[in-house]
């Protein structure tokens, strides 16, 4: 892989950092500003819904700039974004400041994803994004945990001011590895970029990234109940298992880019199959502690092996024209599953249907996104022209009929 690519890595991993390290700040953020822990917790959905509208409108407002100005520049607002949520003073303070933060996410891994695919050989581009995927994984295996403990030892704020650092490093380090590349001489129409939003196929590849990744967050969001509750852990174990599902995404992650290389329609339909599998054995696996701690590992494999393919996809059937729209609102759509799953859990709950349901919920989710996949290859395969020994063929038995 170019050292260039390894750089988008770098960003990666701090826009992910912040993303998820909230998750286990929220007592220390609740009661220091004074607010109720269910208002800490639309820090982090305000985040994912500040994605979902800021990746297009980012990426279509940046088109006409150089990719890596536009990644600099993003990474410039993830940084002041950060050092803004370690000085707001109050609760409104830091809803903005996360909201401007998110804006930043979906445009620099959507235009990141594009960058990343240029800088190797066509065969080698699902491999060249889940590199770059690879940051957001160590950022839930390793910068989570380690931004969790500063802020319980040290006060959140200081976690906020750790992730501004990073992102000042990854700042440095995108502006010296990234190559320098000329704003587009020519660019599209917008009405011709906007186009992607009229593609059948580009629609399907973003429904199959919901439904896939809401089937991943209608357990994960309530992994830490399920451990203690269900499969009967003690709450100082929750910390170390996740560590293997964190370490299981980096693995699925990479495992996911070279099934991808090897090809991509088939790669979609097995990451799905086997995501929804493991979600159903899941569900007999938490019976037991051992089984439910390979299954927590196997559902970190699965769950991230689908992201390259996923990626992959949709920037396959945008076009050229389409590509850093289309690769911006597929990670949009990871977000929009990730809402859509954790509110999935909770209604599950809430109607009395208990922890341990949520598994084989999440599976028929996923098995949604598989259908979808399948649907999608179906329409492929119908609108590939005829190959040449097939016309051939025809030819043949049209002179014999003459």
């Amino acid at each position: 892989m170019p050292v260039a690519v390894y750089a988008l890595t770098a960003g990666a991993f701090g826009i992910g950092t912040t993303e998820f390290v909230i998750m286990g700040l929220l007592l220390q953020v609740a009661g220091d500003l004074g607010v109720s822990v269910p208002a800490a917790g639309l820090l982090i959905s305000a985040y994912a819904l500040g994605v979902v509208v800021g990746a297009p409108l980012l990426t279509l407002g940046t088109r006409r700039l150089p990719r890596k100005s536009v990644l600099i520049a993003l990474m410039a607002i993830f940084t002041l974004g950060n050092a803004a949520c370690a000085l707001a003073p109050d609760y409104a303070s830091l809803m903005a400041a996360r909201v401007i933060t998110s804006l930043a996410h979906g445009t620099f891994f959507g235009v990141g994803s594009v960058v990343a695919t240029r800088l190797v050989p066509v065969e080698r581009r699902a491999s060249a994004i889940a590199v770059m995927f690879t940051g957001l994984t160590v950022a839930t295996l390793l910068g989570v945990p380690f931004g969790a403990w500063l802020g319980h030892s040290h006060g959140w704020r200081t976690t906020f001011w750790a992730v501004t650092a990073i992102g000042a490093v990854a700042l440095a380090v995108l502006a010296l590895l990234v190559p320098a590349q000329r704003a587009p001489e020519e660019i599209a129409p917008l009405r011709q970029e906007l186009a992607v939003l009229r593609m059948p196929q580009v629609l399907l590849g973003l429904m199959m990234t919901v439904l896939g990744f809401g089937g991943v967050f209608a357990v994960f969001t309530y992994i830490q109940p399920i451990l203690t509750r269900v499969a009967g852990f003690e709450d100082a174990a929750v910390s170390p298992i996740l560590l293997l599902f964190g370490a299981g995404l980096a693995a699925g992650n990479l495992l996911g880019g070279r099934l991808a290389d090897r090809g991509l329609g088939r790669s979609v339909i097995v990451t799905l199959g086997l995501l929804a599998a493991v979600l159903v054995a899941m569900t007999f696996a938490l019976q037991g502690r051992l089984a439910a701690v390979a299954f927590v590992g196997l559902f970190g494999v699965a769950a991230f092996a689908t992201v390259p393919p996923l990626q992959l996809r949709v920037l396959e059937k945008a076009g050229e024209s389409g590509q850093n729209l289309a690769s911006s609102l597929n990670i949009a759509a990871f977000n929009l599953g990730n809402a859509f799953g954790a509110w999935l859990g909770g209604m599950a709950i809430s109607a009395g249907l208990g922890l341990g349901s949520l598994p084989l919920i999440a599976a028929a989710v996923t098995a949604g996104g598989l259908a979808v996949a399948l649907w999608s290859l179906s329409l492929d395969r119908r609108d590939a022209p005829s190959s040449p020994p097939a016309q051939a063929a025809a030819a043949g038995c049209a002179t014999a009929g003459d």
